[in-house]
């Protein structure tokens, strides 16, 4: 191996049924870098993982790793682990009833000369570890008294002590705040000045280019190249991701509503919901995308809920299309032509063992009733009709929905709901963590079925994107409607809003 490499795989090819998920791949890493892996979701930086951690057993291709004599086969995470190599995921693997000290050395915990575990030692090594790293805690609490940012960190402090040459960050900042972000990139460049070869996958352009050091771009399970960060600008990157060059601004015109002359479909006035939503007021016009910006725990997500039945309006009226309706749950909105993309997809949308086919058909599978079965050739028409509208990357309507990517994952909800043709849908994070080309087409459809006249409320953190798609936005602080922006609609007077006016400047 070169000098300062870590790290090399070559040729790495692996087959899934009926997808081959790498081609000939390679990959470098070097001593004390961030180097940024990225890709579309299906573009094979999951699968490249999984072969380097041992989770996949690859057909082709070697792995060779600094130290190490002749190429290195990992059967397992454990195999990995003894040979340096460490992967902290965004769901953290650690037991959160025990503590930070007893999560750091379980499974190799020091004992006494009577052969007990010595607790003494481990809570006093434990807590230089993370003084060096930098980390503020007291190891005797329980891991849970600590937010998902610190118990990543520990999760990567763990893998440091284990002496990891590689540390593999998959998405570990998708669910953090900025401020959480920032104390991990802290961390991440520490380690890295430390000589730790870093690989991070995100979806988020501007955390590569605020940490990174090089980045290796796969598409369609190929390697289309490695750069140095420099020399790679945003743009030539989403090039590269997407085989093509993407001018997304030019690509999405929003229709212009007349609010005066269109049909109100959602009509809430004084809708409250104890403990989250203050009384609100809100019409939603035919045509129109409506965004609900807000800071996260703004009350966003829960003012859909209400709207929906997911939580019952503890006061206040709702009309849809000029009725009076009751909504106390969610099969109410659906009879009334509403459907619902929840933020949380794994918790609350997919139903991981069922098929694409399955997940496609159930809400209006639900509406028909369980005594009334869609016939499978409907089914099966439904399914191809909107895999192919959609275009969802699966090997086939009959594979389990958990074995698709993300994105892909989120497509299969979003036609869900479009399957059951309701008028007014509510999209929560329709786009979060999934790849800039996914998004932008995300961001087409919701225009789209805009122009054919759905109403549509769009929840998103990121305000770029509902100034790209929305008509109008409704801004939620503290559980409270506190403005509603349609003319001045920018990213300062969006900002401004959000932040509560004069303390926008502060």
């Amino acid at each position: 191996m070169e000098n300062n490499v870590v790290l090399t795989a070559r040729g790495i090819t692996m087959t899934f049924p009926g997808v081959k998920a790498l081609d000939n791949v390679d990959f470098t890493l070097r001593k004390g870098e961030i180097h940024a892996l990225m890709g579309e979701n299906g573009a094979g930086k999951s699968t490249l993982i999984k072969c380097l951690t041992g989770i996949n057993d690859f057909e082709a291709g070697e792995i060779h790793i600094d130290g190490i004599e002749g190429p290195v086969k990992n059967h397992s995470t454990r195999d990995a682990q003894n040979v340096g190599i460490s992967t902290v995921y965004q769901e953290v693997n650690l037991c959160p009833n025990l503590s930070v000290a007893e999560n750091l050395f379980i499974g190799r915990e020091p004992l006494t000369k009577l052969h007990t575990v010595d607790r003494a030692s481990y809570n006093k090594r434990s807590q230089k570890i993370m003084d060096d790293l930098g980390i503020e805690i007291d190891v005797t609490q329980n891991l849970e008294n600590y937010s998902l940012a610190i118990q990543q960190m520990v999760a990567i402090a763990r893998a440091v002590d284990m002496d990891c040459k590689v540390l593999i960050l998959d998405e570990p900042t998708s669910s953090l705040d900025d401020e959480e972000v920032e104390k991990l990139f802290v961390l991440m460049k520490r380690l890295r000045d430390q000589g730790v070869g870093i690989v991070f996958v995100t979806h988020f352009l501007e955390q590569v280019y605020a940490v990174c050091d090089r980045i290796t771009v796969l598409r369609n399970g190929t390697f289309v190249g490695e750069y140095p960060i420099a020399e790679l600008p945003r743009v030539k990157l989403v090039a590269a991701m997407m085989g093509k060059d993407l001018n997304d601004l030019d690509a999405i015109e929003k229709e212009q509503i007349d609010l005066e002359k269109s049909e109100v479909v959602i009509d809430a006035s004084s809708l409250t919901h104890t403990g989250t939503v203050k009384p609100f007021d809100l019409k939603i016009h035919k045509g129109e995308v409506i965004g609900v910006g807000g800071l996260l725990g703004s009350g966003r997500s829960e003012l859909a809920r209400v709207i929906y039945g997911a939580d019952k309006a503890s006061a206040g009226k709702l009309k849809v299309k000029g009725k009076d309706v009751k909504i106390n749950q969610p099969i109410d909105a659906m009879n009334l032509g509403m459907g619902m993309l929840p933020d949380d997809r794994k918790a609350e949308g997919i139903i991981g063992d069922l098929s694409i086919r399955e997940n496609i058909i159930l809400a209006v599978q639900a509406k028909r009733g369980m005594m009334k079965p869609i016939p499978m050739k409907k089914q099966e028409e439904l399914a191809d009709y909107y895999i192919d509208l959609l275009s969802i990357k699966c090997p086939s309507r009959e594979a389990k929905i958990n074995q698709l990517s993300g994105g892909n994952q989120q497509k299969v909800i979003l036609a869900r709901w479009l399957a059951t043709d309701a008028d007014f849908l509510i999209l929560d994070e329709p786009t979060r963590g999934i790849d800039v080309g996914t998004k932008s087409e995300i961001q087409k459809l919701v225009v789209d079925l805009a122009k054919e006249g759905k109403s549509i409320m769009f929840i998103s953190s990121e305000i770029s994107e509902m100034l790209r798609t929305c008509n109008r936005m409704v801004i939620m602080r503290d559980g409270e409607k506190v403005e509603e922006l349609d003319k001045d609609l920018t990213q300062e007077s969006v900002m401004a809003a959000i932040a509560g006016g004069d303390k926008a400047h502060e």
